[in-house]
């Protein structure tokens, strides 16, 4: 009987120490990020430098899940943003401040060291349609929505993950697919406030094509709800938490495997040629572009997002948020109407209620 006790005593002491080393074994999934929600109000009495009274609200989440194990690493991040504002005025009294949708997953097979094989997947888009505000009191256009534009990254290439903060991920094998859909529903909606809406986000956006002509004669062709591309991308990553300060940032870079420089010319009439050198005088004609609209090789799209947020009093945070973009191809009118390729930028400074994890 003593010899049944002591061995049963001895299982569960041995149980008991596995247990105890098993609750010790650090998990393979961390998750981080910040969630929150931003608002500032402005109140005018008899106001000499003029001005409205309004109300702005920036709902907000950046989250990271990393897993890492036996020599495989996957790390999602999401990251959405929303804004409204009210301004006291006659017209356009509600209007959006902030809209994104960015999805980003990688999933890696180290190598060597801090080395990874890695295939990764992104998406950037918004949640509702943003409008060009103020031209009139009865309609304002609609200049983007959700899917037009949106940005689709699938790539296999080496990531380098010194630990878990900072991250390089360069894919020489990166596929783009630049979408501008419009339903047929939304079409016929603003067939009259806005005919051609299709046609217009595409020509923004750069998903047309040039269809050309025996004789150089060019035709914009927009058909298609897609441009695909394949190209060089390059991404960098930073995600760093000291106490109750957290700063996230992220790079990408990327830039097509095309090269086609061919000048394109519009007579007195509109009508486009390309300069195929057969000879033609385009002496007279209005210089257009070249007809990769400037998507070759060497010319960088770029995407920056960087977020600050300190979280005090346990509920409340501080967040200052940045994003610039410039796309080759993506025409932005200035104040006089002339429509070139620029730096896009958005900066927001919040405080507001908040959580950091």
């Amino acid at each position: 009987m003593k010899r049944y006790l002591l061995s049963i005593f001895a299982v569960c002491v041995a149980l008991t120490v596995s247990a105890q080393e098993a609750e010790k074994k650090p998990s393979a999934w961390k998750c981080s990020g910040v969630l929150g929600l931003n608002a500032s109000a402005t109140g005018l009495v008899n106001w000499a430098a003029g001005g409205n009274n309004n109300v702005n609200g920036v709902a907000f989440g950046k989250v990271r899940l990393l897993y890492n194990e036996n020599n495989l690493s996957w790390e999602t991040n999401v990251d959405l943003e929303y804004g409204m504002s009210y301004i006291d005025q006659d017209f356009d009294a509600f209007q959006k401040s902030s809209d994104k949708i960015n999805f980003t997953t990688k999933l890696g097979w180290q190598f060597h060291k801090a080395w990874f094989l890695t295939a990764s997947a992104d998406f950037k888009s918004q949640f509702a349609p943003g409008r060009k505000y103020g031209l009139s009191e009865e309609y304002d256009p609609i200049i983007s929505k959700f899917l037009a534009p949106s940005y689709t990254d699938i790539s296999v290439g080496i990531d380098w993950k010194p630990n878990d903060i900072f991250s390089v991920y360069v894919s020489p094998v990166a596929g783009r697919l630049t979408s501008v859909y419009v339903s047929d529903k939304l079409e016929e909606k603003y067939a009259t406030a806005q005919p051609g809406l299709a046609q217009t986000l595409k020509e923004t956006y750069g998903v047309w094509k040039y269809d050309t002509k025996d004789n150089g004669e060019v035709i914009k062709n927009y058909d298609c709800n897609l441009r695909g591309k394949l190209g060089l991308s390059i991404k960098g990553a930073i995600n760093y938490t000291y106490k109750d300060l957290k700063i996230i940032t992220s790079i990408g870079l990327y830039t097509p495997y095309a090269w086609d420089k061919t000048p394109i010319y519009e007579d007195a009439a509109g009508v486009l040629y390309a300069d195929l050198g057969n000879g033609q005088d385009y002496t007279g004609m209005t210089f257009k572009g070249f007809r990769d609209n400037n998507q070759r090789f060497g010319n960088f799209d770029v995407d920056w997002d960087a977020a600050i947020s300190y979280q005090f009093l346990k509920c409340l945070n501080v967040t200052l948020s940045t994003s610039l973009k410039y796309y080759n191809g993506v025409k932005i009118a200035d104040a006089e109407g002339v429509l070139a390729e620029r730096v896009q930028f958005k900066g927001t400074l919040g405080l507001g209620v908040g959580y950091s994890f």
